[in-house]
């Protein structure tokens, strides 16, 4: 894709993340977004803490699930829904923001399984903190809408 394209691409996935309340609400931004790569990034903020303060792991689940979506979904170019997922919590979500990298390791026409890893970033330093894969999959046989990505 030509640097314009992948403007334009990153573009329509800030357009779709938009459209998701709980990602207004916690302050989610695409970083990063090409066909099978999605960085997506929460600052870190109160609001999300949980009672010992650090990020409550529904919100790193959530950065995980996003970004495997975006993912496979930008992989595939067709609606998306999430199959499923599985995480792993490696050490508590503690810095300023957190960043979560997805790619597809495998596309197929339905479906597509993706990695995600979950960053702390303290101090300008990524300390990883949790660690997904999930399956993406195909959403019926909608018409193209423009943003197929997710």
């Amino acid at each position: 894709m030509t640097p314009e394209e992948l403007e334009r691409f990153l573009e329509l996935g800030r357009e779709v993340l938009a459209k998701q309340p709980f990602s207004v609400l916690v302050g989610a931004q695409l970083l990063q977004l090409k066909p099978g790569f999605c960085e997506l990034m929460v600052p870190m903020s109160e609001e999300i803490q949980q009672q010992h303060g650090f990020v409550h792991g529904g919100v790193i689940s959530y950065m995980a699930d996003n970004a495997l979506t975006f993912a496979g979904g930008t992989a595939m170019r067709v609606p998306v829904v999430t199959a499923e997922f599985k995480i792993n919590y490696l050490r508590p979500a503690v810095g300023e923001r957190f960043i979560a990298r997805a790619a597809a390791a495998y596309v197929a026409r339905s479906q597509s399984v993706c990695r995600c890893e979950v960053f702390a970033v303290k101090d300008g330093q990524e300390k990883l903190c949790a660690m997904a894969q999930g399956t993406i999959a195909k959403l019926g046989e909608a018409p193209p809408t423009g943003t197929e990505m997710q």
